[in-house]
């Protein structure tokens, strides 16, 4: 075995790009970064907010393998063409193709079983490589693998490592975590494998259709459902599967290139022949590095430390996976009502996480992919269409009602207010207004009392403070747009936050329907699924007011005490408690929770109420504890880009408080310099001047030349163009 992984070792790294050119920032990204511990990202193949993710699959169930793969894992299942990127919940890791020079197992334990599964591979971390739109493996089982892709097709190209029988499985019954096949099809023309995998998960109804080519033809292809060899060049059922099995000298190479479709399997043909028919697996490779460095390219950074580089450009590259293209080449798509749709008018896009998202990932698209901010809101409103509100957490043309809140108004408030054309922006506030008057997910009793009530509704608190902050979303819309009565609703409604603020304990805390305060308050208690939280408790909730943190200093009465109650917030040594606390309440600094979203305005305060040295301190130090440039070095769960896009504002010196008001609030770059590329050629140029270890505070700031003596900058400002420049000290 070390013989082979020795030869497969040296044939990878003579297929890597040998020495970077000064303009080539992909070179920085590590794909591996995260996918240890809890960061629940995938290392393999992607163009940016592309519909395929071809990456490795361990074939292990488990919360830490959301994505499918996890670095402490010794064992490769086989390589799927669907994947997400730091969820918290597993899902997708379709059309699984698993290579092998030994002859497969197919002896079940049982009907549902996978064979994928029964026959993993071992590997070694010393034979991987990543880098953004490729990945390369070398298997225990005599195959070199290497992974690519386009948009909507991946491309594999495996390489046998002795002579003999190369046997390559497609197992469409491969599921893990909460996924799981029921209707199944698999056949092969004589030169084509064609199929389509129907699967309830997360996503209620998924639907992926694939059509697959091979640069070898097959010596034989058989067919298999639930274990058993079938007749025919086709099955259908729930667990089916194909084994191709080819000839190959050692050395010899086998590309299959494979389109996929969430419409039908024509769909993925067409995909396949638009985009890769013709590609050589080393163009493809190419073309999705050279459109990975189109993406990174728009920020230069600069650091001295060579691991604050590195951390930076991979969160930058892992903010930019999704949302996904979920359309094919001829513009057709699967909506949420389940038909197939046509639309030329704009992309339709899914996965979209905005419960994590809305707060730093999308106002980051309106700065470095400014393009893709109308497609997303174009489909947000389509799914509107569709579906009778706006999505929640949208997965492969499903409504998953995952997490809080109607998180799709923030960033179409955000755009909107920023001048972002491309979509109807009268549409999208009536859009926003039907959502917020909803009945369900618990706004019926928001609406009644003010807040949602304990007794009648769990994450009663969570979700009335995610709604405040939905509502003042709408007030700025409708000031926005010239709608003045709409605003004042909406700007009442968005104070409904102080209904659950204990002035006399100083947190947010649950109320029942009489207006008494639940009782057995515990502000350090939390439970993963019963709770007035979500994920996590009233250390960390009680600062969830981005939208009006002047209102907030008030309640606590003041900033002197709003500022000591903040510092407490760091410094309780107290731990989380609670017989079920939710595992995503991670990278803790006292009881601020970084590895989960609702924490991550939080060390920006310091600076509204006065304290911008404190911010300045407490960012430097989450950003070197909290991300490093280890396989382990994000601190939770990356959720589709919203952990790196902090990583991203803070890094250039400046983080977005309130998601949708155009403000960006100071703190302390870690880059020395950053240049952002803007649309018609302008540059944002970003200057720490003494920066390095041990100096983390700023002693001026200066815009353009001018000192400025507010703790922000606008939108406006940085698109514009000109110098942020930063005195460290």
């Amino acid at each position: 075995m070390k013989r082979i992984l020795f030869f497969a070792a040296a044939a990878i790294a003579a297929l890597s790009c040998s020495s970077p050119s000064e303009s080539d920032c992909t070179y920085l990204v590590d794909p591996f970064i995260g996918t240890a511990a809890h960061g629940h990202v995938f290392p393999g193949a992607a163009t940016p907010f592309g519909m395929v993710q071809m990456s490795p699959d361990n074939g292990t169930s488990g919360w830490d393998w959301c994505s499918g793969y996890n670095y402490a894992d010794s064992m490769i299942a086989g390589f799927s063409h669907t994947h997400l990127s730091g969820t918290g919940i597993g899902d997708l890791c379709d059309i699984l193709f698993l290579p092998s020079m030994n002859e497969f197992n197919l002896d079940l334990p049982d009907s549902t079983a996978s064979i994928a599964r029964l026959n993993r591979s071992l590997f070694s971390h010393a034979s991987e490589q990543a880098r953004p739109g490729y990945y390369a493996v070398a298997l225990a089982n005599g195959i070199t693998a290497e992974l690519t892709a386009t948009p909507r097709c991946g491309l594999q190209r495996y390489t046998a490592n002795y002579d003999g029988c190369v046997y390559l499985l497609v197992d469409l019954g491969f599921a893990i975590n909460w996924d799981r096949p029921y209707e199944c099809r698999l056949a092969w023309d004589g030169s084509r494998l064609s199929g389509k995998r129907i699967s309830t998960g997360w996503a209620e109804k998924q639907y992926l259709f694939f059509s697959s080519l091979f640069s070898v033809t097959p010596d034989k292809v058989m067919m298999v459902n639930a274990g058993n060899i079938t007749e025919g060049i086709s099955v259908d059922g729930r667990n089916v599967a194909c084994i191709l099995t080819f000839n190959m000298k050692r050395g010899e190479e086998l590309v299959v290139k494979t389109g996929i479709s969430a419409v039908d399997e024509d769909g993925a043909a067409e995909n396949l022949a638009a985009e890769a028919a013709g590609l050589g697996f080393n163009s493809a490779a190419a073309a999705a590095g050279m459109a990975w460095q189109k993406r990174l390219g728009v920020v230069k950074a600069a650091s001295t430390d060579a691991s604050v580089l590195k951390t930076f450009y991979t969160a930058l590259y892992h903010s930019m996976i999704a949302p996904c293209l979920y359309m094919d080449a001829d513009n057709r798509y699967r909506g949420t009502d389940g038909r197939v749709h046509q639309d030329d008018r704009f992309t339709n896009y899914t996965v979209f996480s905005l419960w994590d998202t809305y707060r730093a990932a999308h106002p980051l698209f309106t700065i470095i992919a400014p393009d893709r901010v109308p497609e997303f809101i174009n489909t947000m409103l389509t799914i509107r269409d569709q579906q009778g509100r706006l999505p929640v957490w949208s997965l492969a043309g499903n409504e998953t009602d995952c997490m809080i809140g109607y998180h799709a108004v923030p960033v179409i408030a955000d755009a909107i207010h920023k001048g972002i054309p491309g979509f109807d922006y009268d549409q999208a506030l009536l859009a926003s207004v039907h959502s917020a008057s909803l009945d369900s997910r618990g706004l019926n009793h928001y609406r009644r009392y003010g807040y949602i009530p304990s007794e009648l509704e769990n994450e009663s608190v969570a979700k009335t403070l995610e709604y405040a902050i939905d509502d003042w979303c709408i007030s700025q819309m409708a000031s926005d747009l010239g709608r003045p009565e709409l605003e004042a609703e909406f700007l009442r409604r968005s104070a409904n936050y102080r209904n659950l603020f204990d002035t006399t304990l100083l947190f947010v805390r649950g109320r029942m329907s009489d207006g008494s305060w639940r009782p057995d308050f515990d502000p350090l208690y939390s439970h993963h699924t019963r709770s007035d939280f979500t994920e996590g408790n009233a250390w960390q909730y009680t600062w969830l007011v981005p939208h009006d943190v002047e209102g907030l200093i008030s309640l606590f009465g003041g900033r002197e005490y709003f500022l000591q109650r903040l510092d407490s917030l760091f410094n309780v040594t107290e731990k989380v408690r609670g017989e079920n606390a939710s595992p995503d309440i991670s990278g803790l600094i006292g009881q601020y929770a970084h590895g989960n979203e609702p924490s991550h305005h939080i060390a920006y305060l310091f600076s509204m109420a006065g304290a911008p040295e404190k911010t300045e301190t407490m960012v430097r130090r989450i950003m070197s504890e909290m991300y490093s440039d280890r396989h382990d070095g994000i601190c939770g769960n990356e959720d589709c880009g919203q952990m790196s896009s902090w990583y991203v504002f803070s890094a250039m010196g400046f983080y977005p408080v309130n998601p949708a008001n155009g403000r960006f609030i100071l703190g302390s770059p870690a880059l020395d310099k950053a240049i952002v590329t803007l649309p018609g050629g302008k540059e944002f140029r970003i200057i720490a001047v003494n920066n390095g270890p041990g100096k983390v505070n700023v002693s001026e700031v200066f815009l353009n030349g001018q000192k400025i003596e507010r703790n922000y900058i606008t939108y406006e400002e940085i698109m514009t163009g000109g110098e942020l420049r930063f005195i460290m000290k």
